[in-house]
Order: C-alpha cells, then structure tokens, then sequence
C-alpha cells in the first residue's frame, strides 16, 4: 500500500516550484490562483526570494504548501491508499486526498500562518531538539519544570522537539543533559509551535477551520493529534483545530500506517525530512520522493 506523506515548516528552499510553475499550464495556473488569493506574488519569493525571505512565517507555511500541492496534483498515477502530512504538512495532505478544495486550505494555511506568528509574538517563547532518550523521560522532565514545556514534535524514536516559554525550555534542556541526552539545543524558531501558548492562534483558526467545508477523503487521513486513520470530515475538521496546541505524533503516525499496510512511502514537496524520520521508524520501509 502506497502512503504519500507531505512535510512541513523548514523544508523550503530558493528555485522551490518554478520547475513544476514552468512545466505545465495547470500548474502555472495553481500558482496565480495563490498570488491572486494571497494578494501578493509570492511565486516571486518561491523561485528568487532570498533564504531570508522565504523564512518569513506568512511565505513559509504557503510556499511549502503550494510546492506539495502542486506537486502532488501534476502527478499521473497520484493514487494514495493513505496520506500524512506534518504540522503544516496535514492541509496539504487534506487537499490531496480530497477533504479541502486548494483555494480553500491556502486560505486557511494563510490564516494559520498570521496567527501563529501574532501568537508567537505575543509570548517570547521557543523550541529545543532532544536527541538520544526515550520519549517517557524527555515527557517525564518538562512535567518536572516549573513553567510551560511540552513534547511538540515526536519525530522518531530517539529525536523529539519541546516547546514552550524560554526559560523553561532552557530549563528543561539542561536536565535532559543530565539525564544523558546527546543533545539538548534551542532551535532557531519564532515561537513555540504545538504549545499551550499557541493557543490565541488555536481560537483565530477555529473560526476560520469551522466556517470551511470539509468533503468526504477518497482515503484516510493520519493525523497529527489522533495517528489513527480518519475520514469522517467533522472529526477531521476537529482534529486540525487541536493540531496547532497538541503535539505532533509523526512516530506514532508512521508506525499506525506500517501496522495498516503501508509498506512504500512517498514525500509530495520540497526535501526529504520525512523520508529520513520514516526509515528511522521503520527500517524496512521503502521511501521515495514524488
């Protein structure tokens, strides 16, 4: 069974686009479809923004969107048995397997992005990559530390992200040293993502996810906050408001899908992150890009 998987934040890259912009008329036509809706170009920042630039969280979350999407609606044989996407990955993924209309979800990833980066501005906060220990002690010593720190990414065994306020996370960074981790260091990110502090953008895209039609998938999705297979589109709808103060379960997700068959798994958009985190999870797996 084939899983397409579509990644998230910091796999952008400058040039990301312009072949598939420059390869067919359908795709050109996608891509000024989101100028016009985004109202300004931002095909221009994809194929010749700086690395600066495209760093910028209202053209980050959008640009990498789009790249999948595109992408994932130029291929011929696009026939997925299941679809995942990390954090920001999930709309992509739910307009590949039908749940959201493009025009629709790049509205919401627009809106995701300005709450997020509204949020993070709120708040001074960040995130730290914890590599080499168990998921239980790393979940064991941010409930020790005084302040909000949470797991916010389960990427594979052994790597997790926490999120949460500075000096907290710091905090908690020094007793996973102490606890024996190989590395415990803060992440250059604007804020922290999949956090209790997220949740000012939470309420900002509730109303917009709320006020979105949510279709019938052609498969299921395994999403961020369940890992489980779902295609009842209100329990998909409230699913996605959870993602953005719940912690992104990839680990759980990718062995869900093994367990239920998946047994080649396809990155739709720019990198090849997931495929790296996959092989980590599963080692037999085979990965491929779109």
């Amino acid at each position: 069974m084939k899983a397409y998987i579509f990644p998230g934040q910091g796999a952008q890259f400058t040039g990301m686009g312009k072949d598939l912009y420059d390869g067919s008329e359908a795709s050109k036509a996608l891509f000024e479809q989101a100028n016009d809706i985004l109202g300004f170009r931002i095909t221009d920042i994809m194929f010749e923004g700086s690395a600066e630039d495209l760093k910028e969280t209202k053209v980050t979350q959008p640009a990498i969107f789009l790249h999948s999407v595109i992408l994932a609606k130029s291929l011929n044989d696009f026939k997925p048995d299941m679809v995942a996407g990390h954090s920001l990955g999930e709309f992509s993924a739910l307009v590949a397997n039908g749940t959201l209309a493009f025009e629709d979800a790049l509205k919401l990833v627009s809106a995701r992005a300005l709450a997020m980066q509204e949020a993070c501005e709120a708040e001074p906060s960040t995130m730290a990559a914890v590599l080499g220990l168990e998921d239980a002690k790393v979940e064991e010593l941010c409930a020790q530390v005084d302040g909000i720190v949470v797991p916010a990414n389960y990427n594979c065994p052994g790597q997790l992200v926490i999120s949460g306020a500075i000096p907290a996370v710091e905090q908690a960074c020094e007793l996973m040293k102490e606890a024996g981790a190989k590395r415990a260091l803060l992440l250059p990110v604007g804020g922290a993502f999949h956090s209790p502090l997220m949740k000012p953008a939470e309420e900002k895209l509730a109303a917009a996810i709320n006020a979105t039609k949510f279709q019938e998938p052609i498969c299921p999705v395994y999403q961020n906050v369940s890992t489980t297979p779902i295609s009842d589109p209100a329990v998909i709808q409230s699913n996605l408001i959870k993602q953005l103060t719940a912690p992104v379960k990839w680990t759980q997700s990718v062995q869900n899908m093994v367990a239920d068959g998946a047994s080649t798994f396809i990155e739709v958009g720019p990198g090849k992150v997931l495929q790296g985190l996959v092989k980590k999870i599963h080692r037999e797996a085979e990965t491929q890009s779109a």
